[in-house]
């Protein structure tokens, strides 16, 4: 039986706790036969991962969907792991790792969903790593009527709804591609100086399977660099003029480094190494907001150096930065759909007013690199059309699977509607 009882919008919040969604009902359906008999009644709604986004991607003044008790594992094979859509990253990685399998790439949070970090084009980083989004192989999505409908890479809608922005039904099982299960090792450096990234910022971003710069835009350089490879390095010997961290690192200033996956060179499975938190772990209460622009990999150094000119606004306002790479795709409304990518990632003080005014200037900043927003995260874009050349197909996909608007919302809207 599904819960239909109310819940007070007040309390039904992102992570956050910057949004507070506009629903009037919250339900936690636990099978697919039971979403889709919700989806089929229900006029208008919107599904819920693990409200790991910023902004209102989510919101609905109908009902939330949530997918929290579909977080089974259905089937694994040697190549496919079918799970259901609300099963976070970090429990699905374990189970991999019992099959000797793995995923190929994580974010640097194992707690979100793999439902919700799909339908956002959610990331991790390397040069050869594509978004979480790419490993998707098929989906089962609940289209407005309760139909349960499938779809396959290959077919000729499936690279438009992968990365669906929860517009297109509600995705209550995915197919990933898996690799066989293989050890990273992770090295942390500090004070790594600008003049390196000047001379060699490709050499530093592909130094290892994922390589993420932490910086707060300081006049000194990169705070850290975090390596993780294959390979076993030589711990004493520094990275492109950054010094060897002499013990674990907490990319967050303040925040506490046993949150963080072990460092010092230590091997283990990719899904204890590739997130920079540990799943057994809170990262924080929340008390932050982010944003991130991605840019073509060719013209990072040129968008960095224009970022670099904004750093007496950003740093008064910044927890931290992530300067991380991603390997081009073919989905629509992925931000590295045709590109091989570098994101700009913000980690923000919880200060909205004050964020929000600034985002415009690194938009601008970054404009002439067709820099494209995370879609879960804060922006202030006006015109996305430009940046994702697939936006109108999207439309026409949309507007085919959700004929009466159901899973409509003021955001999708906004840049879906032509």
């Amino acid at each position: 039986m599904i819960d239909h009882s109310p819940v007070s919008p007040v309390n039904i919040k992102n992570w956050a706790g910057n949004v507070a969604y506009s629903a009037s009902h919250i339900v936690l359906p636990r099978s697919v036969d039971e979403t889709q008999e919700l989806v089929a009644s229900t006029d208008i709604l919107r599904p819920l991962g693990t409200r790991h986004s910023f902004n209102r991607i989510a919101d609905t003044t109908g009902t939330l969907v949530s997918t929290e008790h579909l977080d089974r594992i259905v089937e694994v094979d040697d190549k496919t792991v079918t799970v259901e859509a609300g099963i976070r990253y970090g429990l699905l990685s374990q189970a991999l790792q019992e099959h000797g399998l793995a995923l190929a790439n994580l974010a640097s949070l194992p707690h979100i969903s793999v439902g919700g970090a799909i339908a956002t084009a959610t990331h991790g980083s390397g040069v050869g790593n594509q978004s979480l989004a790419a490993a998707a192989s098929a989906l089962d999505l609940v289209c407005g009527d309760g139909s349960l409908r499938r779809l396959r890479r290959g077919d000729d809608e499936f690279d438009g709804a992968v990365v669906g922005l929860g517009a297109l039904g509600v995705v209550v099982r995915v197919s990933l591609d898996v690799v066989p299960a293989f050890e990273l090792r992770q090295y942390v450096y500090d004070d790594l100086p600008w003049t390196s990234i000047d001379d060699a910022l490709d050499e530093i971003l592909t130094g290892g399977y994922s390589v993420s710069l932490f910086t707060s835009w300081s006049e000194r350089g990169i705070d850290q660099v975090w390596v993780k490879t294959t390979a076993e390095l030589d711990a004493r010997l520094p990275y492109f003029g950054a010094t060897p961290a002499s013990g674990p690192r907490n990319p967050v200033p303040g925040a506490h480094r046993e949150n963080c996956t072990p460092q010092l060179g230590a091997p283990g499975a990719s899904g204890e190494r590739l997130p920079h938190f540990r799943f057994g772990f809170t990262p924080s209460g929340g008390d932050e907001l982010q944003s991130e622009y991605i840019v073509p990999r060719h013209q990072a150094a040129d968008g960095l150096r224009a970022l670099r000119g904004l750093a007496s606004v950003v740093s008064p306002l910044l927890l931290i930065s992530e300067i991380r790479t991603i390997a081009a795709d073919r989905l629509w409304l992925s931000p590295y759909y045709e590109q091989d990518s570098v994101a700009f990632h913000f980690t923000w003080k919880p200060l909205q007013d004050e964020v929000l005014a600034v985002l415009p200037q690194i938009e601008a900043a970054l404009a002439p690199f067709g820099a494209r927003p995370h879609w879960g995260k804060l922006f202030t874009t006006p015109d996305l059309e430009a940046v994702y050349p697939k936006l109108p197909a999207f439309r026409q996909l949309r507007d085919s699977l959700d004929s009466t608007g159901k899973f409509r919302n003021a955001l999708t809207d906004r840049y879906l509607t032509s």
